[in-house]
């Protein structure tokens, strides 16, 4: 094939017409050509929809292949994933039989994720890619690495188990990728990479990315990774296309809010976030009765049920995907243009991960907040950490801040049959039995239009909303919140914070903490 016709015979996909801003704009003009790539990875990234790089990637990909170790910090959703699995498929030889790059990822809907990247973008290049996580049968894993793998996609459990039952070989993999690294080196992970590490040799390279670096991420830098190159991109914690929005209302109007919010928007896709398992099923369950399409995932489901919501919902079988913060990291579902906090976070890193999950790529997005009068404290503790602004919603969302003018563009890039599969091993957590996802048809619709719910836009909130008493007299407080804000369905705001909030000599004197269950992970 010829240096010109090559280009020609590309299958290329649709192009993104959607509009993009400066976190993935804000380039030096490279493109992937100018990094001597091998020509068949190059057309395994031009068919996957990619035309230039991004500054991440820019930034990375030629120190990556000069063989320096890499501390890289980005924002979510600006091309961190490709930044190492080109390099890693550029460094694999697919004639060596040997495991020659580990990327490790904290969960396992970002292991299967980030695997299907890696087939993606080197499906001409005749590398294999196994993806190994737990809740899934040991004995297949075993099978499948009698035949050839190059790279090895996995959560630091299970590859860790492999390595100690000397399933796999490491002493000759020169590659070691830990993505979502502050995550890696939290208490949960930090003795698992340690022992993993163990079994490298002492000349691997290591690429370590993250949005994120808090000081354990320094004091494993400092142990384990030689003269590494460190990038920081975080000129601002959040991404510049997503708006965010608040609201106040009383625990028992969240639900009638949510359904108000689905009757004006125009949502392609949305993710629901809930801090604990259980509230997370009851409201998949509720906006079900409502009428509208939704899953639910969470950490106590068996693993086949998990992949199975996780790729249905990437396809678009369903609008509504109701989490806990099991999917905060990596998942990159670019049809996602809203994400609603039910309930709100508690630290600025989960709602930094959370409002993450719209405005992929540079793409403009949604983030709106449920919040209850305990919820006030987190709010200015997360605003000031993350120097934002989350707003108080308007009575009508300008449509430009979050919708696509061509919604057929945006890329839906993985079919159902070429996704790796999950092993159907259902691992029962204890007291907890998975039933399945909700169905429709189980209740009478209440909403009028269930399927249709990008074209209700009312100019107003429906009759009797809020219901007549409410908010209580006196809430929110007089001089809450900003001062000029827009009236939210005759609420009128002066300014925040209040007076004589927060406390003096807050941070140190600590808010009251609510009273919720943790977090599952």
């Amino acid at each position: 094939m010829s240096d010109q016709s090559w280009k020609q015979e590309l299958n290329l996909p649709e192009k993104d017409t959607r509009p993009q801003t400066e976190d993935v704009l804000n380039t030096k003009g490279k493109t992937f050509e100018d990094f001597d790539l091998k020509r068949e990875l190059l057309m395994g990234i031009f068919e996957a929809g990619f035309e230039k790089p991004s500054p991440i990637q820019e930034e990375s990909i030629p120190m990556a292949l000069a063989g320096r170790d890499i501390l890289a910090r980005a924002k979510n959703g600006t091309g961190k994933t490709a930044s190492f699995v080109i390099p890693c498929l550029q460094q694999v030889k697919p004639k060596v039989n040997k495991i020659q790059a580990l990327i490790l990822v904290p969960t396992r809907e970002l292991a299967l994720q980030t695997s299907q990247v890696v087939r993606t973008l080197g499906k001409h290049l005749g590398v294999q890619c196994m993806v190994t996580t737990g809740g899934t049968s040991l004995r297949d894993d075993i099978v499948r690495l009698t035949d050839a793998v190059h790279i090895l996609v996995g959560t630091p459990g299970r590859v860790l188990d492999l390595a100690s039952r000397d399933i796999v070989n490491f002493s000759e993999t020169p590659l070691f990728v830990m993505d979502e690294a502050d995550k890696m080196l939290s208490r949960e992970f930090k003795n698992i990479i340690e022992q993993i590490l163990a079994f490298f040799p002492k000349d691997r390279q290591s690429l370590l990315f993250s949005a994120t670096f808090p000081l354990a991420v320094k004091s494993f830098m400092d142990k384990h990774l030689t003269k590494p190159y460190e990038i920081n991109l975080m000129d601002e914690l959040t991404l510049r296309g997503i708006s965010q929005f608040y609201a106040f209302v009383e625990e028992k109007q969240k639900l009638h809010c949510l359904n108000t919010l689905f009757s004006k928007l125009q949502i392609n896709q949305s993710i629901i976030f809930c801090n604990s398992t259980s509230r997370v099923e009851l409201l998949a369950k509720k906006i079900t009765e409502l009428g509208y399409s939704c899953y639910y995932s969470h950490a106590k489901m068996p693993q086949h049920a998990r992949n199975k919501v996780f790729h249905e919902f990437r396809q678009g079988k369903v609008r509504n995907l109701v989490c806990s913060d099991l999917l905060t990291r990596g998942i990159d579902i670019q049809a996602v243009n809203v994400v609603i906090n039910f309930d709100f976070p508690k630290t600025a890193e989960t709602y930094l991960h959370r409002i993450g999950r719209s405005g992929r790529f540079g793409h403009l997005g949604l983030a709106i907040n449920l919040m209850s009068w305990n919820d006030r404290y987190s709010l200015y503790k997360i605003e000031q950490e993350l120097g934002t602004e989350i707003k108080p919603i308007p009575s009508t969302i300008d449509k430009e801040l979050y919708v696509a003018e061509n919604e057929g563009a945006v890329p839906r890039p993985f079919r159902l049959d070429q996704l790796p599969k999950g092993n159907e091993t259902v691992n029962k957590k204890l007291g907890y039995e998975y039933k399945g996802q909700p169905q429709e048809n189980q209740a009478a619709p209440q909403a009028p239009q269930p399927q249709n719910q990008q074209q209700q836009t009312p100019n107003q909130f429906p009759q009797g909303y809020p219901p007549q008493g409410y908010p209580p007299q006196g809430y929110p407080p007089q001089g809450y919140p900003p001062q000029g804000a827009a009236p939210f369905n005759g609420y009128q705001y002066q300014q925040y914070p209040p007076q004589g909030y927060p406390q003096q000599g807050y941070p140190q004197q600590q808010p009251p903490q609510a009273q919720t269950q943790p977090t599952q992970q």
